[in-house]
């Protein structure tokens, strides 16, 4: 695409994206319109080769000839609403008229695409990190267009751009001239692009912040209308089922096909990075040659011991010296010796599983032009575009990825192995490309097919003074980490912060505190899991700060005010929710209170749970939440990020465990792994606090809180501390 460049867009706040940043541009679209989006600076100015994009999807504004406003997201949307923030980035800078919107994935240029929190280098979702990425620019491209279609208006009129106004998709000059967007659009693509687009201020924004905008996709996902992978469908389509081996780290050693073969509709038996796949006409048919196939496997190099096993031996070494040192800040040991008093306890957390709706998958096909299509949750889109170029034997520049929505993902979707991806390239090669391939876990393959929320054990110690003051904390955490795993070594003495996270950025001011790691090795895939380390730091550190406030003779909303001098928007947070819950007010009958407060992904959390608990069984009745997030883009969203992570982080507490006998993962769908049931869901209640911030993230801040606030509650009930998850393992 012949695009000019000139000065553009600076990074959100704090966001260091490279040192000569990006430029904004603008161009013709095939087929007519206007494209506006930008390029890295570096790559334009040195006339690098590399400049040009793999495809055309350079911009993130494409105004089209018929009036529609297409935004191109270069994040990935699982069901968290960020398409719908995208699109509100872009409304509120051009104008356009939200019923002719639409939101479309876009892939191969990471110039234009890569993920700016994570600095710019390469495109992917993940980490709450949506609209801390697109804060800017993305608002910057719609200004940007719509000062083109208000220039070229003002040259066709001959009047001044300033007496031209901008709404709903029409340019409009006094009461006699008026035009759509489309009537502009090719004007608009021929003139040159603003060397400063000014941004509206706050005070003028009338969809940003909107509390009343709903969701503009939300039509297709309630009557069925909206696309997800597992609903695409290609002339001459093969469907394919994994064959992976019971234990994590097996092999193939050898099989016999026929027996699958012989089954009506199975075409082919074919080898994959992970072990096998049975490649049929349709599902039915692969899964029932599945069933047919004799496998051996080779376990030489299995994990073979069971959850309990391991986490027995988490346990012993947890109550050892850690193997590093996240945090240490005074001294620890002397301040325990001396304390009046010393609290000590160990928590301890399962591997969990994702249990998204929707099971991996993806498809893959060799096009006509001898281009290789993949389709798929692209949650890491650089990544597995690589992987699929790997897999298939070609350039990546002969590779075209296809960004579909996904039916949750929770971390899963962005497995650095491109495990489904690779299996569906795979696949279609071994078949010569004859035919496309859907690749297609079920629900077991999802469940047992790895990748899961490490288990970790948390052995904690504080000391209070005769005062009743906290002077001592001590936190030795054990478990493995998610970033060795999935491929990124660590130098010899690294930290992985992942697994700190949350515990070595403790925000209560402590004059003694130590946080130290003991990074173990086993042979079970585990991957970032909704909120990541901040899953079980959350919990322990908020747990055990209501066993220290007990110790201390203190209330908890007071205990935490007392040491929150220094973090303001924690503190803000905190007292925002014990005032929506009416803390130390009237309880009803037969019902207990707890609180938790939690910073994630540049978000606080704080949330109080009203618990019942009769027989054993807790009730959860209600919830209330108060976020500081920075600015609320999307109020909606916002809220109902913060309602979904309190039921999915309640059902990771209250029953959720994926074990393992043998090396045999014992849990293989919703019958044995049991994700909170509607009927459990609490009424919550969220509170937005007013910020003059960029945006944080909201994805993932809303589950740590949620654990330790209705454990503490259930410690009110019940007097019991709550120290090993699920809560059924402790109630059951």
């Amino acid at each position: 695409m012949d695009t000019a460049f000139l000065a553009g867009p600076r990074p959100a706040a704090g966001l260091d994206v490279s040192r000569r940043g990006f430029l904004l541009g603008a161009a013709a679209a095939a087929g007519g319109g206007l494209l506006v989006g930008f390029r890295r600076a570096e790559a334009a100015e040195s006339g690098a080769t590399d400049a040009a994009p793999v495809n055309p999807l350079e911009a993130y504004v494409h105004v089209r000839p018929d009036g529609g406003v297409t935004v191109l997201s270069a994040h990935f949307d699982m069901g968290q609403g960020s398409y719908h923030g995208l699109a509100t980035l872009v409304v509120e800078e051009l104008g356009a008229d939200w019923t002719k919107v639409d939101v479309v994935g876009a892939t191969g240029n990471t110039r234009a695409y890569g993920n700016l929190a994570w600095g710019g280098t390469a495109q992917g979702t993940g980490g709450s990190s949506t609209m801390v990425s697109s804060w800017r620019r993305y608002r910057t491209a719609g200004a940007a267009a719509r000062m083109m279609l208000v220039a070229a208006a003002a040259r066709a009129w001959n009047v001044p751009a300033a007496e031209i106004t901008v709404d709903r998709g029409v340019l409009r000059h006094g009461a006699d001239r008026r035009a759509g967007f489309g009537d502009m659009a090719a004007a608009a693509a021929a003139l040159p692009v603003p060397a400063e687009v000014p941004l509206k201020a706050p005070g003028d924004w009338t969809q940003i912040g909107n509390g009343d905008l709903k969701r503009f996709d939300r039509a297709g996902k309630t009557t069925g209308r909206q696309d997800f992978t597992i609903d695409v469908r290609l002339p001459g389509m093969l469907t394919a089922v994994p064959v992976h081996p019971p234990r994590f780290g097996a092999k193939v050693k050898s099989f016999d096909a026929a027996p699958a073969k012989a089954v009506k509709g199975v075409v082919d038996v074919v080898e994959t990075p992970r072990g096998l796949a049975v490649v049929a006409d349709h599902t039915w048919a692969a899964m029932r040659g599945r069933e047919a196939l004799f496998v051996q496997w080779d376990e030489t190099g299995a994990e073979t011991r069971g959850s309990d096993e391991i986490l027995a031996d988490y346990t012993r070494r947890a109550a050892g010296a850690p193997d590093a040192w996240a945090r240490q800040d005074g001294d620890l040991d002397g301040a325990l010796a001396g304390a009046a008093k010393v609290v000590e306890a160990t928590y301890t957390f399962p591997y969990l599983a994702h249990a998204a709706m929707e099971p991996l998958n993806a498809v893959a096909r060799r096009a006509e032009d001898g281009v290789i299509e993949v389709w798929g949750g692209l949650q890491n889109t650089d990544t597995y575009h690589q992987a699929a170029a790997r897999t298939a034997g070609v350039d990546p520049s002969r590779v075209r990825m296809h960004m579909m929505k996904s039916g949750g993902g929770f971390g899963r979707r962005g497995s650095p192995d491109s495990d489904v991806i690779i299996e569906a390239v795979a696949a279609a090669k071994a078949l010569a490309w004859r035919a496309p391939v859907k690749m297609q876990w079920t629900r077991e393959d999802d469940m047992a097919g790895g990748r899961y929320r490490p288990a970790y054990v948390h052995h904690m110690k504080a000391g209070l003074d005769a005062d009743g003051n906290l002077v001592a904390w001590y936190d030795h955490i054990v478990g493995q980490s998610i970033l060795r795993d999935v491929g990124f070594p660590l130098p010899d003495g690294a930290i992985d912060q992942i697994s700190v996270e949350g515990s070595s950025t403790l925000p209560y001011a402590v004059p003694n505190l130590s946080v130290g790691l003991t990074t173990t090795q086993v042979g079970v895939p585990v991957l970032w899991w909704r909120s990541v380390g901040s899953t079980h730091t959350g919990y322990a550190t908020e747990a055990f700060f209501d066993e220290v406030a007990e110790a201390a003779g203190r209330d908890p909303v007071a205990f935490r005010l007392s040491l929150l001098a220094e973090h303001p928007r924690h503190a803000a947070v905190l007292r925002a929710v014990a005032e929506m819950a009416d803390w130390g007010g009237p309880v009803p009958a037969g019902r207990h209170r707890g609180v938790a407060l939690h910073e994630s992904f540049r978000s606080v959390v704080a949330q109080v749970a009203e618990v019942s608990v009769e027989g054993g069984t807790v009730r959860v009745h209600r919830v209330w939440c108060a976020v500081d997030c920075g600015v609320a883009v999307n109020p909606d969203v916002v809220k109902a990020q913060m309602e979904g992570a309190i039921g999915f982080g309640l059902g990771a507490v209250m029953g959720e465990e994926l074990t393992l006998t043998g090396g045999v993962v014992d849990q293989t769908n919703y019958d044995g792994y049991t994700p909170l049931r509607i009927d459990a869901m609490p009424q919550v209640e969220v509170r937005i606090l007013p910020s003059a911030n960029a945006p944080t993230g909201v994805g993932e801040p809303g589950v740590p809180p949620l654990g330790p606030a209705v454990a503490n509650a259930v410690h009110r009930a019940t007097g019991k501390r709550l120290r090993r998850l699920p809560f059924a393992r402790e109630l059951g």
